[in-house]
């Protein structure tokens, strides 16, 4: 059992986690053994996420601290929370990813810059292309533009040529073709 300073020190490292990372997910472990939730945390830690495994008590607590509300349906049995700090969207992705692989793991909720989304919404949070895809994608959407208005003024610079060359030859006496 826990000392108080201890639990005091979770509900501080908690409180921090849920004011830094920018998104939250929450799951039901139970039925995983070891060897599988080393192997959640290892590709949550590859996408820039951390695991934590809290008490329902620490976890209502630290999320009260923060202004987080509509938590408390969501914290009944053994909860772990994975924390995203870089990409919003890739605590989503694993844990949707490792939930078709190991089917004990359940989604109970998520947050999402400081709201509580259901499981249905981090489900459409972890269909979102990732964030370097929607930036080519941006990029793409820019860039379309410009190489047509590239291409138009090249055409435009090459008629104005020919007709300049038209121009000179005609003035020099010459037969234009």
């Amino acid at each position: 059992m826990p000392t108080r300073e201890e639990k005091q020190a979770i509900l501080a490292e908690l409180t921090e986690k849920f004011r830094t990372s920018k998104a939250a997910v929450l799951t039901n472990f139970r039925g995983l053994d070891v060897a599988s939730m080393t192997k959640v945390r290892r590709r949550l830690r590859e996408s820039g996420s951390e695991l934590k495994v809290a008490k329902n008590t620490l976890t209502r607590l630290a999320a009260n601290e923060v202004g987080l509300e509509g938590l408390d349906p969501y914290l009944e049995g053994p909860t772990a929370i994975a924390f995203g700090y870089e990409d919003p969207v890739a605590p989503a992705k694993v844990l949707a990813e490792l939930a078709r692989e190991f089917k004990q793991l359940e989604i109970k909720a998520g947050i999402l810059e400081g709201k509580v989304i259901d499981v249905e919404g981090v489900r459409r949070l972890a269909d979102l292309p990732s964030r370097e895809v929607l930036l080519a994608r941006v990029a793409g959407g820019i860039q379309a533009p410009l190489y047509g208005f590239a291409g138009a003024l090249h055409g435009l610079l090459r008629n104005l040529v020919y007709v300049l060359e038209a121009i000179r030859k005609q003035k020099a006496g010459e037969a234009t073709t």
